[in-house]
């Protein structure tokens, strides 16, 4: 007997991310990712005069995200994102959800967008 997903439950392992593309990224000599997000808007402005915050951050990613990154391609979905993570990493516990909860971030931070949903 299967499992039924309640009305409004999100699945997420048959999501699609894809990456934003205004996003710029670069990838160093070991592979591993740097995202550059870029802050607009007033109140970043503000922040970037009073405060001297730079108008662009850099943010390094660790090993497990950087091959999240490479592995994003805007065909595959959680669940197979989810496998080659397990075989890229076997021994790392609880993946599936250190993995949802990378890419719930990703979006959150608008790195990542969702398939068939706008981007922000």
């Amino acid at each position: 007997m299967s499992k039924k997903v309640k009305k409004g439950e999100k699945n997420y392992l048959d999501f699609i991310p894809v990456k934003n593309p205004d996003i710029e990224y670069e990838t160093d000599e070991n592979g591993i990712v740097t995202v550059f997000i870029e802050w607009k808007g007033f109140y970043h402005r503000i922040a970037q005069k009073v405060f001297r915050r730079p108008r662009v951050s850099d943010i390094k990613m660790d090993k497990y995200g950087s091959f999240i990154w490479h592995a994003i391609d805007d065909t595959k979905d959680v669940h197979q994102l989810s496998k080659e993570m397990d075989a890229e990493f076997p021994k790392m516990e609880k993946s599936l959800s250190r993995l949802i909860k990378f890419l719930e971030i990703m979006k959150d931070n608008n790195l990542i967008y969702w398939k068939g949903e706008e981007k922000k």
